[in-house]
């Protein structure tokens, strides 16, 4: 996969440095969490909405076996920063089902990701779509950074290596990688705000290739 960097916000810019004071405060216990996909490759997968106690209705993103997400160290002691981690992780799922499924106006996208950041992500979404491109192979998701302001908002970064993820020609087949002169592992930065509903969604985000190690 190759994406491209995008564009930070006044709001990230502010925040960076808040998490960088509180490196550390991410992974919890480096347990690993496989987001394992159900059905064939060539099935379409589908967002149900499910609902946490006393919580908003959140769409339930299952990724198809073509493609699998693993997520390495997404636990964090404090519960509102479980939160924040639990509803990034989603914000992700969401981003490539959508992609998967040809759907640049994804319900999923939309319920995790406002302001800057669903345009960004509706933008990147409708570029595979409009090449009639998919995403197979795997993402390794791993070793988030999460902090939260004392206005109360929300910073998460993470690090993606995309280097046994492919983007696949719908009708050829024909499927192309990260080339070999290019850094696989992008630094993802982003900033949440939490709903009246109680969700974190993500209001900006950047893409920093080369950003993370392996």
């Amino acid at each position: 996969m190759n994406r491209p960097i995008r564009l930070m916000t006044a709001t990230l810019t502010a925040s960076a440095a808040l998490l960088l004071t509180a490196c550390g405060s991410g992974g919890g216990d480096g347990s690993s969490d496989k987001i394992e996909g159900a059905g064939g490759g060539g099935a379409k997968a589908s967002a149900s909405p499910s609902a946490k106690p006393g919580g908003a209705k959140r769409p339930e993103v299952e990724l198809p076996g073509s493609f699998k997400a693993e997520f390495a160290g997404w636990k964090n002691s404090d519960p509102k920063k479980q939160a924040i981690l639990d509803d990034g992780k989603e914000r992700l799922k969401a981003e490539y089902l959508a992609i998967i499924d040809s759907a640049p106006q994804s319900k999923a996208v939309s319920f995790y990701n406002s302001q800057q950041a669903l345009t960004s992500s509706r933008t990147y979404i409708k570029g595979y779509v409009d090449n009639n491109h998919n995403l197979i192979g795997k993402a390794r998701v791993f070793n988030p950074q999460v902090s939260i302001s004392d206005t109360g908002g929300g910073v998460l970064f993470y690090c993606v290596d995309e280097s046994k993820g492919y983007t696949e020609d719908r009708k050829t087949k024909e499927k192309t990688g990260t080339p070999d002169d290019v850094n696989p592992v992008l630094q993802y930065r982003t900033t949440l705000k939490k709903t009246s509903e109680g969700v974190w969604s993500t209001v900006s985000l950047q893409t920093v290739r080369g950003g993370c190690d392996k």
